[in-house]
Order: structure tokens, then sequence, then C-alpha cells
């Protein structure tokens, strides 16, 4: 295959309006010897970056209107195919026209056309196949021949049949990993079970399954294990500590959580006469996780560690993360630290970034820095802390003024949605709460921001290669549901527009925190927004209203810091900038991507996880009244937040008392009795089901 010769095709094609004979083609590329030229054509179709049509007629598929998807869902009756173009709206595929692609496969798509409901087409082709595999519930027909099928978890709306013999041991209620495949004889999909993780009833089993269908490994291997003894022996040389800043005198300290092992970010300040120095001291992973090792290649796979109810997943092996990189106290420890010096009104006015060499002086804990702040700790808590007791008091004074400087430009204080999970011996979801910060978890988050905004202005002053985190405006269409939200529940919305800026949406943050819809308004807030990623561009962060904004702080579970950290240890040792350009152009553009994409893939793991750790503990709850509101209303029925933080949805079809009728916005009113139900209504609801397996919870309204 000759790559020069694809280019040349297309290029042509390109100044193409029209579909062009497959001999003029030929003649106009210049590409007269035959052999090369079918191959290279045959190459191209089968990539879809061209399409042949009758009449030996060869064009790009963007010329006669094909379009590359996915094929995300599935139903007996009809597909729904995403598109790749960002943006557009999902196509409808009816069966017939599916040619046997199934959830999962990217195909190219012909014959589209918009209809009332939004746009149809047909498959040209399948481009290529997908996984082949789905994790479900198993499904048996009562009797001892009892037909088995498999219900899927995602991407199919239906149950699939198993093949004979194709059941494993696997009993009614299973969650299993399946084989699928396309029976074109019978033009049906069927399975076949390939592993068994056990009860659908069990949270944890269904993670189980969750962490396998997402991709997610769970498992390093032998070599990446050793790979990582080896550097987790390591011992800090004299020779290594001359190299560094050595601040193993000062009273540095960590905060973290009671549980928390990966300890990988340590601060301390000092008062000066002009204001504060802060320091944000973190582990130094790129000194023990270095370039082209296996530890460098797993992380990079991995992108993050991702977090559950009953475990953690690491990016990195516990030889390292909660080894030798993690910041324990007493024990000298590598790091990389960004001296910041900051005025009397918490304005950046200098900083710098060394290799340095610390030891923890205390190894804090939210809880009881909170209870210092509130002047509840006891006398044990303050005799832990005295060591960093005037460092803490300056720390909390400057955080304070950081909070204050975030508030005015518009940083977004949104009230946290994410749920506590407490699990009983046996892993079983017992209690579930809303996570809350304290003053200890907000003084810190300011200190990593600023850290991390300093790390992203000194690569930017450099012009070097770099992985920033960036976070764009929110798209019209999301602040129009969001507008409509927010006038339902009485708040002023003139400015939820197009050209929106922080400080609107901050202050509509901050007028919901005195009323009722305090959650409701800072999950929909969460909701407009644009999801973060990470680029090589310096775009800004439109959350934190910051121009410039990385991730520094976190090495030790998240590899866009890793390699920043990797690219920034080159320009403090003073490598020339036109070498570290050469060197990392290309590697930040491969992090920022790969980083971006596992990062979605660990959010999407965590929240189903959550779900069905949600509806475990529902599960115990069945037939209880609680109060809760309305978060949110489709033609289908009400979805309503009760007060631990678990939503759970109302089926306007299962009352047959009533007959509702929606506004297509906010309101949803039954004719029968002339009751209306708004988004923000408080509302009493019976928990009437709970479905650990798909993640849903079932309410009914109270009379």
């Amino acid at each position: 295959m000759n790559k020069q010769d694809n280019e040349i095709i297309l290029e042509t094609l390109k100044e193409q309006k029209e579909p062009v004979l497959r001999r003029d083609l030929q003649i106009m590329t210049g590409l007269l010897e035959t052999e090369d030229f079918n191959n290279a054509i045959s190459f191209l179709e089968s990539k879809g970056k061209i399409v042949i049509l009758k009449r030996k007629k060869i064009a790009l598929p963007q010329t006669v209107g094909y379009k590359t998807a996915t094929i995300s869902r599935q139903s007996k009756a009809f597909s729904f195919a995403h598109s790749q173009t960002e943006g557009e709206e999902d196509i409808y595929i009816p069966s017939s026209s599916a040619k046997g692609s199934m959830p999962g496969d990217v195909v190219m798509l012909k014959n589209i056309y918009s209809t009332e409901k939004g746009p149809a087409g047909e498959v040209y082709k399948i481009l290529e196949k997908g996984s082949g595999v789905v994790t479900g519930t198993i499904e048996r027909e009562r009797g001892k021949k009892g037909k088995a099928y498999i219900l899927p978890d995602s991407g199919f709306s239906y149950r699939i049949g198993i093949v004979k013999g194709g059941e494993l041991k696997s009993k009614n209620g299973d969650k299993v990993k399946a084989a699928i495949s396309y029976d074109k004889k019978e033009k049906r999909v069927r399975a076949r079970v390939i592993k068994i993780y056990g009860n659908s009833s069990s949270a944890k089993i269904c993670s189980d399954a969750i962490i396998d269908n997402c991709g997610i490994p769970s498992k390093f291997s032998v070599a990446v294990k050793h790979e990582a003894a080896l550097k987790a022996a390591m011992q800090i040389t004299d020779d290594e500590i001359s190299k560094r800043l050595d601040l193993r005198e000062e009273p540095i300290f960590t905060i973290d959580g009671e549980d928390a092992k990966d300890l990988d970010d340590a601060v301390s300040v000092k008062k000066l006469d002009n204001g504060w120095e802060l320091g944000v001291h973190i582990a130094d992973v790129s000194h023990y996780v270095t370039e082209g090792s296996r530890l460098d290649a797993e992380a990079m796979e991995r992108g993050t560690s991702v977090y559950f109810a009953d475990r953690v997943i690491p990016m990195l092996p516990t030889e390292i993360s909660n080894g030798c990189c993690s910041l324990n106290p007493g024990v000298k420890k590598l790091t990389f630290s960004a001296i910041l010096n900051l005025n009397e009104k918490a304005e950046l006015i200098d900083y710098r970034f060394e290799k340095s060499v610390i030891v923890s002086k205390v190894r804090g804990v939210y809880s009881e820095v909170n209870a210092i702040f509130d002047g509840t700790a006891d006398e044990t808590v303050k005799e832990k802390y005295a060591p960093v007791y005037d460092s803490l008091s300056e720390a909390r004074k400057l955080a304070d003024l950081l909070k204050e400087r975030a508030r005015l430009r518009g940083n977004l204080d949104i009230e946290s949605t994410e749920l506590r999970f407490v699990l009983d011996p046996q892993g079983v979801c017992v209690g579930v709460s809303s996570r809350e910060r304290g003053e200890a978890e907000e003084l810190i988050e300011q200190f990593m921001v600023t850290a991390n905004m300093a790390a992203a202005l000194y690569a930017k002053s450099a012009n070097i290669p770099f992985v920033y985190r960036v976070h764009e405006a929110p798209e019209p269409e999301r602040l129009d549901t969001l507008a409509q939200l927010a006038s339902a529940c009485g708040f002023e919305t003139r400015r939820l527009k197009s050209g929106v800026r922080q400080t609107d949406l901050a202050a509509l943050t901050e007028k919901a925190k005195e009323t009722k819809y305090s959650r409701l308004i800072s999950a929909q807030v969460l909701r407009t927004m644009a999801k973060a990623k990470y680029d090589p561009r310096p775009l800004g962060h439109f959350g934190l209203s910051l121009e410039d904004y990385c991730h520094f702080t976190s090495p030790i579970r998240r590899y866009p810091d890793t390699s920043i950290h990797r690219i920034l240890s080159e320009l403090v040792s003073g490598e020339p900038i036109d070498k570290i350009n050469r060197k990392y152009a290309e590697f930040a553009k491969q992090s920022a991507a790969m980083s971006s994409r596992r990062e979605l893939r660990a959010m999407r793991a965590e929240r189903e996880a959550e779900k069905c750790y949600a509806a475990e503990y529902m599960c115990r709850h069945i037939g209880e009244e609680h109060n809760g509101t309305v978060s949110g209303i489709t033609n289908k029925g009400l979805f309503v937040m009760i007060e631990n933080g678990i939503e759970g949805f109302v089926n306007f079809s299962e009352n047959e008392k009533s007959f509702f009728e929606f506004n297509g916005t906010t309101t949803a009113t039954d004719r029968k009795s002339g009751v209306s139900y708004s988004i923000g209504d408080e509302v009493k609801i019976k928990v009437i089901a709970a479905n650990v397996s798909l993640g849903t919870v079932d309410f009914s309204l109270c009379e």
C-alpha cells in the first residue's frame, strides 16, 4: 500500500463537486499503474474514505451526502447511529436498512433525509465491527427446557437469545458477559455467555461488569509490577538531594480524607511583609515513571485512577501510588514544588517551580482540620497539628482571600451532587448521603487551583508544548434549558443566553443557595456546562473563569499531570526551548487526546456504578414515603430527587386514575384532576421498585 497514492486520490476527489468515473479518476491522478491504483481504491473504500457508486463512479462520502457514524442503540424494529460530527442529532435507521449492524459498529450511512422526529438513513456498509461483547442479565423462561436470554446493560433495548449450550452454568438473574453475533440466516442477533460475574442484585457484582464493559484494566501485568517494585526500592541519595531545593525543615503538611493512601500533594504557607509565600509540593512521579518505561505506557493507557464505592482502580501500582510517591509524614520524599508569592489581596505576583525534597510534618485529615477551624478540636488533635499550627493558621487566612477573589471573578461554586455510600462488611450499600465540603476541603482546593494556574502560565510564557485543562462556554441550546428551569423556580433569566458570563451563572447559583432549589439549580448548571477536557492549546477555563489552567497537582492519579511534570522538568533544568518543542510537541497532543478519552471512560463507569449502589440501597426501603423535589419532566413522567440525593422516576402510565399532559418544557398537568407538576415542586413519593442491575429507582406520587 502506497500512502502517497492514497493522498493523491483523496486530494483529487476533494476538488470534484460530483462523482467521477473510475477510469477518469485514474487519468486525473496520473496513477497509471492499474494494480497500484486498484489497491489504493480498495483500501480507501474499506476505510470509508471514499464510496464506489453505480456505473463505477467514485466520490468522497461528503460529496454524495454519506456519513460515518457509530450504532449506539438498537431495538428489534430500528437502530440509532451517533454521527461522528459533534453536535449532530442521532440518525434513525429502520431494521430493514441496518445490514446486520449492531451497537458499537462503525458504519457508513447513505440516503439520509429529514423527518419530523429527526434525521433518518440507511446503512451503506459496516466499516468496523464493534467489540462483539456485551454485559447483561440472564433471563430464563420457566421449566427445565426454558430458553435463556441475556438482557444487555446498554446498546440493545431487547433481550437476545442465547445459542443452545451457550449458557455455561449461568442462573436466572446472573450478571454475565456474552459474545454476540448477527445470524444472517435467521436475521437476528445471538449470544453466547463467556463469563459469569454473579447475582445481578449485588451492586458490587454489577460494578465488576461495568468495569469490564467499559474496558478498564483492573490488574497490572507481572512486568509492570516488577518494574514498579524496582522503582519503589530506589533510595533517595545525597547526590539526588544536592540537586534539589531542600525543604526538609519547613513546616509542610498534607490534608486528605481519612481513608486516603495516595498522598500526592502537600502545602506550606509563610507570612511575608507584603503577603504570603504559598508552597504547593507535589509528588515527583515523573522521577519514577520515566519516559519509555512499561510503567509510563501503562499509566498513559489507563489515563486516570477510577473510584467506586468499594474500590479504587489505580493508574499506577500501589508500590508507586501508596509507596515511594505518597507523601507520608516523617519520611523524606522527592517533590516538584510550586513556590508562589501572593500579595495582601491574594494576587499572584511571582512564582517559580523547582525540584525539591520534603519531609511532611503532619498527615492532616479534613475532619480534624475542620474541627480546629470551628473550635471543636480536642487536645489530642491540637497537639498533633502543633508543628504546623502557624502555617495552618496563615493558610486559612490566605484561602479565605483566594475564595473571595474566585467569587469576584465569577468562579462557579456549585453545590456537590456527588453521593457518599456506606457499605457493610459484605459490601452491600446500607447508607447514602450527599458529600459535603468543609473549610479544609475548600482550602486545599483553592491552593491546588492556584498552583495549576501558575503552572499553565509558566508553560504558556515559555511557549513550550503542554497539556492544558480547558473548558469552553456553554452552548445556547443548553442555556435555554437552564433558563426554562430557572424561570420555573422563580429566578431572573435575562442573562442566560449566548454570551453568558461566568458571573451570571455564579449569581444564579448563589441566589439558589438561599432556596429549596439549590441542589436542583446546581445540578442543571453542571449539565449546562461543556465537558472540560485536555488540549495542547491554552483555550481557557470557563467554569473557573481563568485564562490559563492545567492539572499539575495529582500526578499519582491523572496522566496529564504526569505528562506536564515531565515537560516542566525539562524547562526547570534549563533545557533549550527548541529542544523541548521538538521532543514534546507530538507527545502533548497524544497525551491530551488520550487523557480526555480515558477521563470520559472513567466518568461513565463511576456514574453507572453509583446508580447501581443507589438502587441497592433503595431496595431496602421499598414502600417508604419520602419528601422530594421534581428535578426533571418528560412526556413519560417525573424525575424526583429525595433528601439523600437519590433520584427516582415517577412513570405517568403507572397511574390509571390520571392522564398527564406535558407542555414540552417544565410542567406536566393531569387533565382529569387539573393538578400540575413543575420542576422545583416539592412532592411526596413512595418507593415502589429498585433494579440494581439497571441502576433504576421507581417512585409513585402519594395521594
